[in-house]
């Protein structure tokens, strides 16, 4: 076992590297990159949003058995996944860095530490910036990673480390050929560019603005420009001194006037962009603080449907790269890694009690299978595992059968 392991390779074709040729300055003048992006409080709400949320989703492994599914805690990589990925994180934790990495750079990287036996003891997150995916010349891909001295340790040391397949968890994002994701923060640039411009300009604005409303006009000339100027700037300039009372000397007057339009416009360039970074990551307005379009007839149903479409995808990503890469062809017949979404789209209470109510008088759930999904305490059996059904119902088969026997007695 060795983190971080050297290996030469005969030729290579690189699929990808950390340099883009997306990045670059905005239209709106702007430099973007998944650091500033990230300043932006949109973004910051939607990344924090959706890492958040598939990072706290229960992650069990399961087994086939003969009446269905069950959990299998007793896989190795069952805690692992669920409690302890490696000696300095936690599950949690994991899972939020990648997903932010998801989310930022379109990609994201873990290590796999296996021992001598090929029995999976810990996970690390590697930084997509310092990644390369590269083909080699029998055309297996491997993976390139730029490793920094603080990474490094002891007796190792820093640059670039290959790394096979074998040794890589891979999630990949929206991409053109499958294997490498493209960069959200990347393709959007110039949407988020103008968000980090409009905050600039409100900023500056707001810091900058050295009058109450107005303009001072003199009757005469006015030699001393630069003091009156520096007098009024030290009483009035900078949103602090908002509204403050002017007095006016030697005949001045104020004529007030309004924010010109092109200045005013910001402030509804800034409405818009929330929403256009809210469109990028699929995430309804209402979760990063916008309720100008939500109500309460609404906002339960943009949260299913926020499950649905929006975590349910990358859900997918995650389960099957995890599938292949970290179960072997033979433990795939019999395992299987799974999320639990069922927290998510239980509803509200009473819609839950609803649907337990119907579960059991139709037969499909007995008492305890719904105190289990709420995390109640178990009825002793027989009582609490007992199957029922409502007596008024008969089988589809049976209907009419008493009225037949009627008439035949007659």
């Amino acid at each position: 076992m060795k983190i971080f392991p050297w290996r030469k390779k005969k030729a290579e074709n690189r699929l990808t590297t950390t340099k883009s040729f997306l990045w670059g300055k905005s239209t709106a003048g702007t430099m973007v990159t998944e650091s500033t992006a990230l300043r932006q409080a949109a973004v910051y709400s939607c990344v924090r949003i959706i890492a958040e949320a598939i990072a706290g989703l229960p992650l069990h492994v399961y087994k086939y058995d003969e009446v269905g599914t069950k959990m299998a805690p007793d896989h190795p990589l069952y805690k692992l996944l669920h409690h302890k990925p490696n000696p300095e994180m936690t599950s949690f934790s994991l899972r939020e860095t990648l997903m932010t990495h998801l989310l930022l750079w379109g990609n994201a990287y873990a290590q796999i530490i296996r021992e001598n036996s090929g029995r999976i003891i810990a996970l690390y997150p590697l930084l997509p910036d310092k990644m390369d995916v590269n083909r080699d010349a029998d055309g297996q891909i491997y993976y390139t990673y730029w490793r920094d001295l603080d990474e490094k340790r002891r007796g190792e040391q820093a640059g670039m480390v290959n790394l096979s397949g074998h040794e890589v968890i891979h999630i990949p994002g929206l991409s053109f050929n499958g294997l490498v994701g493209l960069s959200p923060i990347a393709l959007a640039k110039n949407t988020i560019g103008l968000a980090i411009a409009t905050e600039e300009y409100g900023s500056g604005f707001f810091a900058n603005g050295a009058t109450p409303g107005g303009i001072l006009e003199h009757p005469k000339t006015l030699n001393d420009h630069d003091k009156i100027r520096q007098t009024w700037e030290d009483l009035y300039k900078g949103s602090g001194n908002s509204h403050r009372l002017a007095i006016l000397e030697e005949g001045m007057t104020f004529h007030q006037i309004s924010i010109p339009p092109e200045q005013a416009q910001f402030l509804e360039t800034r409405r818009f962009q929330i929403d256009e970074i809210a469109r990028i990551f699929r995430v309804p307005p209402h979760m990063i603080g916008d309720l100008e379009k939500s109500s309460f007839n609404n906002i339960e149903q943009q949260s299913m449907e926020f499950v649905t479409y929006t975590l349910q995808p990358w859900i997918c990503r995650w389960e099957q790269t995890m599938l292949n890469n970290l179960l072997t062809d033979s433990e795939q017949d019999k395992y299987f890694i799974k999320f639990n979404l069922g927290g998510l789209l239980r509803g509200d209470y009473e819609t839950r009690m609803k649907g337990y109510s119907i579960g059991i008088q139709n037969g499909f759930m007995s008492p305890n299978d719904c105190r289990r999904l709420e995390d109640y305490n178990l009825i002793p059996s027989p009582a609490g595992d007992r199957y029922m059904v409502n007596g008024n119902m008969i089988g589809i088969e049976d209907v009419g059968k008493q009225w037949k026997e009627v008439k035949s007695n007659e």
